[in-house]
């Protein structure tokens, strides 16, 4: 076995690539998912044949508890959920290398990199920074899932010096971590780790809710890296290659995210950014007034119109209305409609949440198109149905330089012959940001559940 293990490794190596090509379309999102569970029992399956592997009744028993969560999460989650539950996953991968790395560090003789006391330097270093990356991750992720779940506030936490002392806290952990593969002291081993576990909270208190999706495709790419020094240190040359596949695909995500939020990509790593406190997120609209529509309005609009191009958000998600949508759209076709669907890259508050949640729905794949694939089809639109998608399409993004949001790329909607914007209430969204689109001359605000107003159109279609 031990001969063919090297041979079985690079083959769930491939098998990972392969889920991640998948993944990155919803059509081969399956596929993708399927290639990625093969490898995983694979490299299981290899892993505990080896001679060197001792008690596998414990690991067995620990994969079939773990399975068991995992299984019942995954069978009662709402799809509304699932950004907290990847914050939360990314969260115990974090704390999976910190108790690895603490593992290695009491025991390095079962790892072979060296006694107590006599660790090998390069050990200590991988150790190290695995243990300070998984730290960082683990506490970010629950910050990051408390603020999704609702548990802690959505606005940015911040306080004067934030950004100085977060510099000095990562110079003072640098310093640390190398004291400690020179010294090996245990004492400094469980500072580095509170340290980084301080950092972890710090990076991410600031991030208001407009800018989670980034926070949840970095932590991503933070929990890849971690896996991958743990790997450096137990000589494992599949959990090197998939930490790393799963770091650089995180982080190349983020990249694509932070150009689709006009966000610097250094500051999102060092925890610099979404401090800025939202301006205007209260219901005192001063002189402005709304035209308020009703269902039968909008099923007429639409009906009689040529072209429609809906814009999903988490509005959509909270309300599970994708279903009502598709539904809506179909009767629309039917009519002669052109209908197609605008996903913005941050919509709802993970990367790529609108389009599970479409593709739940079984809405066709081509006639969903991202950000710049369709916005210069705005202007040509007769209605732009909006359905809880709000930060995304506020105009103040391209025209009040005091906003949070400005310079972040949004969807045209307001160059729509009509625009149709469903939501609750005239309050601000998530990001605590007034949308003047609420007020425009060719809005028309359709204020009640997202669920029950899509199908309150759909009864007045028929």
């Amino acid at each position: 076995m031990v001969t063919l293990a090297p041979l079985a490794y690079i083959a769930a190596s491939v098998l990972f690539i392969l889920a991640l090509r998948g993944l990155s379309h919803p059509e081969t999102a399956r596929q993708g998912l399927n290639f990625g569970m093969i490898g995983m029992a694979l490299a299981i399956v290899t892993t505990l044949l080896l001679p060197q592997v001792g008690g596998t009744f414990w690991i067995l028993l620990a994969i079939a508890i773990g399975g068991s969560i995992g299984t019942y999460i995954a069978k009662t989650i709402d799809m509304t959920e699932l950004p907290q539950l990847m914050a939360g996953f990314h969260s115990l991968v974090g704390l999976a290398a910190v108790c690895v790395a603490a593992a290695a560090f009491y025991h390095p003789e079962a790892y072979g990199i060296g006694t107590k006391s006599d660790i090998k330097f390069a050990s200590m270093v991988e150790m190290s920074l695995g243990l300070a990356i998984g730290a960082i991750t683990f506490t970010g992720s629950i910050i990051a899932w408390a603020k999704l779940e609702g548990r802690m506030s959505g606005k940015p936490i911040t306080f004067e010096g934030q950004h100085a002392m977060n510099a000095i806290l990562g110079i003072a952990l640098l310093l640390l971590i190398a004291i400690l593969c020179i010294t090996e002291s245990s004492f400094i081993f469980w500072i580095v780790a509170l340290l980084s576990m301080a950092i972890g909270v710090l990076i991410i208190i600031p991030i208001g809710g407009a800018d989670m999706p980034v926070i949840v495709s970095m932590l991503n790419s933070y929990s890849g890296w971690a896996a991958a020094g743990i790997g450096f240190t137990l000589h494992n040359n599949l959990l090197i290659i998939t930490g790393a596949l799963v770091g650089a695909s995180g982080a190349i995500l983020s990249y694509i995210m932070c150009k689709g939020m006009n966000r610097s990509f250094i500051s999102v790593i060092l925890g610099g950014f979404g401090g800025e406190q939202a301006a205007g997120g209260n219901d005192d609209h001063g002189d402005r007034n709304a035209k308020i529509g009703s269902a039968e309005d909008a099923a007429y609009i639409m009906k009689n119109a040529s072209k429609v191009i809906i814009i999903p958000g988490y509005g959509m998600a909270v309300a599970q209305a994708q279903h009502a949508l598709r539904e809506m759209a179909d009767m629309l076709k039917h009519e002669g409609v052109d209908v197609t669907y605008a996903i913005h890259p941050v919509a709802g508050r993970m990367p790529g949440h609108m389009n599970v949640l479409l593709a739940e729905a079984n809405v066709p794949y081509d006639e969903v198109f991202e950000m710049e694939d369709i916005n210069r089809e705005f202007a040509q639109a007769d209605v732009a149905y909006v359905i809880g998608a709000n930060d995304i399409t506020n105009p103040a993004a391209k025209n009040d330089s005091t906003s949070p949001i400005y310079g972040m790329p949004i969807l045209d909607v307001e160059k729509a012959k009509t625009v149709l914007f469903v939501k609750r209430s005239l309050g601000s969204g998530y990001a605590g940001i007034d949308n003047p689109l609420f007020f425009g001359d060719n809005t028309m605000m359709l204020l009640d559940d997202a669920k029950k107003m899509t199908e309150d159109i759909i009864k007045a279609l028929e």
